[in-house]
C-alpha cells in the first residue's frame, strides 16, 4: 500500500536553530502554528513595516531587546490565544516562539513587554494604522 503521509517538514532555519516539524516527540510545543505565522509576517513584512514607525526613545545601550522583537513577541502570542502579559512569563522560554521571533535566547519579561505597551499614544496608533493601510492598499495590483 503506498504510503502518502509526510512525516516530517522543515521551516527555515532560524540562527543556529534547525526548526522540524514531526511527530516523534522531542522539544515540544503546542504553538507550532507561530512558525507559520512567521512565515507569512516574513513574505509581507508586515511586523518589519510597523516595526519602523514605533518611536523608541529607550536608552539602547541598556535594552537587550529590539522594538521588532518586542512587537513580533507580543503579537505573535496573541495570535497564539495568549492574550494576557501574565502568559510570557512561561512563553519567553517556549522553543516555538524564540524561533519565530528569530532568537535564540530568553524573549522579553512580561514587566518588559508591559512597559514597552504603555509607551504608545495617539499617535503611534495613527503611525501603525497607516501602516495596515498601506500594507492593504499594495495588496491588490
Amino acid at each position: 500500500m503506498t504510503k502518502c503521509t509526510q512525516e516530517s517538514f522543515n521551516f527555515p532555519e532560524v540562527k543556529k536553530r534547525t526548526v522540524e516539524v514531526n511527530f516523534q516527540g522531542g522539544d515540544i510545543t503546542s504553538d507550532g502554528g507561530v512558525m507559520l505565522l512567521r512565515q507569512v509576517d516574513k513574505r509581507i513584512g508586515l511586523s518589519k513595516a510597523v516595526a519602523q514607525v514605533l518611536e523608541d526613545n529607550r536608552r539602547q545601550a541598556s535594552c537587550r531587546h529590539d522594538s521588532l522583537t518586542l512587537l513580533r513577541q507580543r503579537v505573535y502570542a496573541l495570535a497564539c490565544g495568549y492574550e494576557d502579559l501574565n502568559d510570557h512569563q512561561q512563553l519567553r522560554h517556549d522553543l516555538a516562539i524564540q524561533s519565530a521571533v528569530e532568537r535564540e535566547e530568553v524573549l522579553a519579561s512580561s514587566s518588559t513587554l508591559c512597559r514597552w505597551e504603555n509607551r504608545a499614544n495617539r499617535q503611534t496608533a495613527w503611525h501603525v494604522h497607516q501602516v495596515m493601510i498601506d500594507q492593504f492598499v499594495t495588496s491588490f495590483k
